[in-house]
């Protein structure tokens, strides 16, 4: 969650209130001891003060760093203040190391008070307990030292939560993972701490060499260990996510599916996904900060921009910064927007799409990340092919390929789904128009089938244009056209069926004399007779309601002088 400017400005003034003051009074009555000759060790204190920051690890996404083995020797040898001095210096490169950005900058005041209130609070505590700094022998420290030690870490769990529930304004449990992580690392960190404050009374500044490497050496073990497990968690997540967009069959599920995954998996503010068409890059899904917006932007050519760069030449590439994207960008992208990670949609070794990640926070994306994002988008590019190829079978098998109107089949379908609705109460009525045009053996006699077929091409057109979302227009067969109109009362749909034979009648139709050597091109008249039914009045099962249609159109209509419509008559 963003915080508002207003509570930032809190933090800062609380920073203003609390460290300063309390600096100079720490100074005041609990100054440094026993650096004076002892330089070389302060400095390598300090030294690792600022290097172990840097080196955080994360565990379950809480992020770990092993400070207090310095500052607790610090803390023991030196007094409170300069305890208080390393962890305060210790913020700064802890921050740089975890990307904080321009709107973060409230953190660094939150850490310090938070550091400082740990600080003197716990070594209240170790003075209580009667702790004093310098020489002390085990039996005499060890209360006041684990009494100090465990206080800092409930000290800094119950700021955490402060500031979650009155800043924030998330509720969070005391023994959290984050909790339980965090005290284990300190509790680790303790008998460390303690080896190197008694190894400093015989051997210096050595010995902070002597313990610090082997435990930089051992961060960095961890750290890598961390990364690979991290690599072993993004590798399974890509599997689960290639498994359910193979599932679906749908194109747009496809797209759904895996711009909700992509964001859920990185650290994603911006997702773009992009078609490569003849006319440049479509852009066919669009979410900025976790809301899909329209995809009203203009198309890029081959090697325009970055998406076009990485379609021209195949290649994902991965920007850490603005700085080194900013003179490449082009068309539109979205304002401080730093780090971006674009991915081609490779199938048959073919560039099909892009995708398009970012993040206004720098460095937001590594290396194997881009990495996943290339597996993820290579599922991506089969699974929309599939999905692709099913919605093509599937149209093919349930459209006339005439008139692209649905077939007998769909219809049938269809008719027994939306009759069943009528059983169990979901519709109150159903009518259906069946029509069939007049004299039309004519038509192919005199000008040949495939003029026939552009008037049936042209009715189809004039239906759908006329029905709209009022119900589904079908081609039953030959001549014969369908129409299913759920929650349509019988003169509703009489009405209608009279609209639709006046369409017919009254404008010619355009054809060409397929049957004459020069194909002009013609105008015809042609009429049609319609039937009518409606359930549950006239049928009380699907196939009846057809039958009472086609009753109506023969009997009533057709027998009648054609040119007309026709109700189903008990």
């Amino acid at each position: 969650m963003t915080l508002s400017v207003k509570k930032k400005l809190y933090l800062l003034l609380a920073w203003l209130v609390i460290v300063p003051a309390g600096l100079y009074f720490t100074y005041q009555f609990y100054p440094p001891e026993n650096i004076a000759g002892e330089e070389l060790e302060f400095f390598t204190l300090v030294a690792f003060a600022t290097f172990i920051p840097l080196m955080p690890i994360v565990i379950n996404g809480a992020t770990i760093f092993f400070i207090q083995w310095v500052t607790l020797v610090g803390f023991l040898k030196y007094g409170l203040f300069v305890e208080i001095v390393l962890m305060q210096f210790s913020i700064i490169p802890l921050l740089i190391r975890v990307r904080l950005t321009k709107s973060d900058w409230h953190r660094l005041p939150l850490n310090s008070v938070m550091f400082f209130i740990v600080s003197f609070t716990s070594g209240q505590i170790y003075f209580l307990f009667g702790g004093e700094i310098g020489m002390r022998d085990i039996h005499q420290l060890f209360f006041p030292i684990l009494s100090y030690q465990i206080v800092s870490i409930m000290i800094n769990q119950i700021l955490l939560l402060m500031y979650q529930h009155y800043v924030v304004r998330n509720d969070v449990r005391f023994y959290s993972k984050d909790f339980v992580w965090d005290f284990t690392a300190n509790m680790i960190m303790f008998p460390l701490a303690l080896s190197l404050y008694y190894l400093t009374f015989e051997l210096g500044a050595f010995a902070s060499l002597l313990i610090g490497i082997p435990f930089v050496s051992l961060s960095i073990i961890l750290k890598l260990y961390n990364s690979s497990e991290k690599i072993n968690e993004y590798l399974q997540k890509a599997g689960e996510i290639g498994h359910q967009l193979t599932e679906s069959l749908k194109v747009n599920e496809v797209l759904d599916i895996f711009i909700e995954k992509i964001i859920e998996t990185l650290p994603v503010e911006y997702a773009y996904i992009l078609d490569c068409q003849e006319e440049g890059l479509v852009l066919l899904r669009r979410v900025e900060n976790g809301v899909m917006k329209s995809n009203n932007l203009r198309p890029l050519k081959k090697n325009q921009g970055i998406s076009g760069i990485v379609w021209e030449t195949g290649k994902s590439v991965l920007y850490t910064s603005r700085s080194e994207w900013t003179g490449i960008a082009e068309g539109y992208m979205p304002e401080g927007v730093e780090s971006i990670l674009c991915v081609p949609i490779v199938r048959s070794q073919k560039v099909r799409g892009i995708l398009l990640l970012a993040s206004s926070k720098k460095k937001a994306y590594e290396k194997y990340q881009l990495m996943i994002v290339d597996i993820l988008c290579s599922y991506l590019g089969v699974a929309i092919a599939n999905a692709r190829h099913h919605e093509r079978t599937k149209k093919n098998s349930e459209r006339c390929a005439l008139t692209g109107l649905y077939n007998y089949r769909y219809f049938e379908d269809l008719l027994a789904l939306e009759f069943n609705h009528l059983v169990i109460g979901k519709r109150r009525n159903l009518s259906l128009i069946m029509l069939d045009l007049d004299h039309f053996k004519v038509i192919n006699d005199n000008y040949g089938h495939q003029s026939g077929n552009e008037i049936l091409i042209e009715l189809a057109d004039r239906l759908c244009s006329l029905i709209d979302t009022k119900g589904t227009v079908a081609r039953y067969g030959g001549e014969e056209f369908i129409i299913l109109l759920p929650e349509m009362k019988r003169d509703e749909a009489l009405r209608l069926a009279e609209q639709v034979r006046v369409a017919i009648a009254h404008e010619p139709f355009t054809l060409h004399d397929s049957l004459d050597e020069s194909n002009k091109q013609m105008m015809v008249r042609i009429t049609a007779s319609i039937g009518v039914a409606t359930a549950p009045e006239d049928a009380d099962e699907p196939l009846a309601l057809i039958r009472h249609a086609d009753r109506a159109l023969y009997t009533g209509a057709k027998q009648a002088g054609r040119n007309r419509v026709a109700q189903y008559m008990k």
